[in-house]
């Protein structure tokens, strides 16, 4: 069984959860960039013990794909109008392929990346233990590139038929609410626009920042630049002022972490971040917020807020506690 790729749009990747525990040997962790995206894919797809199967993750507009056999997909993410076979397809909802079908999925109409998953995931080798693409080592995925058009994505035989997990979800699904979408990130309100409000842990270099500037950043908008990737979110706004500088001795750096360049201006770390860096880090996003933040486009803004780290902890509970309603109403008995 496998998935072709008719057209691939314009960057379309296999990615996972990320290549874990391989910093130390320079190997970015990769993986998704909005993880909650990817495993509510896997969980319509019914994938729901493994939220972390290797799906595809695309950016501005998803790839046409084709069935070989029976395949049940999920779409996530960014929103576009996806089509089967030319008729309209949901989003956020079990899709089932017969053989020969094809999934359109079409331009995003909102967000930048958007997720496809397929039940039992794709078969394709682990390299240090995941399948995510890196596009710098071009090591996992495909070859460790972009799909292109003619590829064949072999997916994985799960425990029953595609078809009768379709069935079986079908009669516990019910549309989800506009919360259940994404993450329980704030946002605030220019005119009807709603702009992310990340909830950013201070350190561990804050301390080289003056107050004024540490207000003024948790008090102000700063707009995603066009050179921004999957590495990082490039931002522009007003200077953080540092008291000396901001160069420090390189040391280890996370995905979420936003260091202040030597013009003032932030860089966060996303999943493709490097393993070290010598830009002083004012803070951390709290991890249930990086999903917001990689859905916002070159040109739209974003704000910061500071949180203590038990405040940090606590809201990402609450989104364990969000998850495990989804699993309940999916899976459960």
């Amino acid at each position: 069984m496998a998935l072709k790729i008719v057209f691939p749009g314009p960057l379309t990747i296999v990615q996972d959860f990320g290549r874990l525990g391989h910093q130390a040997e320079g190997f970015p962790e990769c993986g998704a960039c909005d993880k909650y995206s990817l495993a509510l894919a896997n969980l319509l797809a019914g994938n729901g013990s493994a939220p972390n199967m290797a799906g595809l993750e695309y950016t501005l507009a998803g790839p046409t794909v084709q069935a070989d056999d029976y395949t049940l997909v999920a779409l996530a993410g960014g929103v576009s109008r996806p089509k089967v076979n030319g008729k309209d397809a949901p989003m956020f909802a079990p899709i089932l392929l017969a053989p020969g079908d094809t999934l359109e999925i079409g331009a995003l109409e909102s967000g930048l990346r958007g997720y496809l998953a397929l039940f039992g995931g794709l078969d394709i080798q682990p390299v240090l233990g995941s399948r995510s693409t890196d596009l710098k080592c071009h090591i996992g995925g495909m070859e460790g590139r972009a799909l292109r058009a003619g590829d064949a994505l072999p997916v994985l035989s799960a425990f029953r038929l595609p078809q009768e997990q379709y069935a079986l979800m079908q009669k516990r699904f019910k549309p989800l609410e506009p919360w259940m979408l994404s993450t329980l990130t704030p946002h605030g309100y220019i005119g009807s626009a709603a702009l992310p409000l990340l909830r950013i842990v201070p350190g561990p270099q804050d301390g080289m920042f003056t107050e004024q500037a540490l207000h003024e950043f948790s008090h102000s908008l700063y707009t995603v630049t066009p050179d921004s990737n999957r590495m990082a979110a490039k931002l522009n706004g007003t200077a953080v002022e540092a008291k000396n500088g901001v160069d420090i001795l390189s040391d280890g750096i996370v995905e979420g972490s936003v260091q202040i360049s030597a013009n003032g201006q932030p860089i966060v770390m996303l999943a493709d971040h490097q393993s070290t860096g010598g830009y002083a880090k004012i803070g951390t996003i709290i991890s249930c917020d990086i999903p917001a933040l990689a859905q916002v486009r070159p040109g739209q803004s974003v704000g910061f807020r500071f949180v203590t780290v038990e405040e940090g902890i606590a809201a990402c509970k609450r989104e364990k506690e969000k998850w495990n309603q989804f699993k309940e109403q999916f899976y459960g008995e």
